[in-house]
């Protein structure tokens, strides 16, 4: 029993290769990533950053499709779903969203070379359109949206 709780309540070291438990130098070591510049992962401060772009412009859209009236909760349901078709469309096309490109930032795949795709960006974009994925973090600061799905948030200038 003791293994099984272990496991999640030895924070997110927990999860670092078997004997490995040494702390890392920088965020991104154990994935092979450069400590700062292009292709570092991504710091918390811009990541809320571009959401709150992405958000606020869906909001924009949204609004617009719905003219003036704006009252009961059908401003916040249409902003949600056009947030989440903004971030699967394009992740799948462009590898980032219009925020995370202001940010610059890029969704990369840490698993093998190429393009996120349709699968892992239509994935990942539920997980964070529950929120709780997206705010447990392991010890590179990737949520559990990013572990899931093989990629990580990454600074791309």
């Amino acid at each position: 029993m003791a293994r099984m709780t272990g496991s999640w309540l030895s924070g997110p070291a927990a999860a670092l290769p078997d004997g490995d438990h040494e702390q890392q130098a920088y965020q991104g070591e154990y994935l092979g990533l450069p400590k700062v510049g292009p292709g570092s992962l991504a710091p918390t401060a811009r990541r809320v950053a571009a959401l709150a772009i992405d958000w606020l412009m869906s909001m924009g859209v949204s609004a617009l499709f719905l003219g003036g009236s704006v009252a009961g909760g059908n401003l916040s349901t249409l902003t949600l779903g056009v947030w989440f078709l903004l971030g699967f469309v394009s992740v799948s096309l462009f590898s980032f969203t219009p925020g995370q490109f202001c940010m610059g930032m890029q969704v990369a795949r840490i698993d093998a070379p190429g393009r996120v795709g349709v699968v892992r960006a239509l994935v990942r974009q539920v997980f964070i359109a529950f929120v709780v994925p997206a705010v447990i973090t392991d010890i590179d600061s990737r949520g559990m949206h990013d572990r899931a799905t093989g990629t990580a948030l990454l600074m791309s200038r």
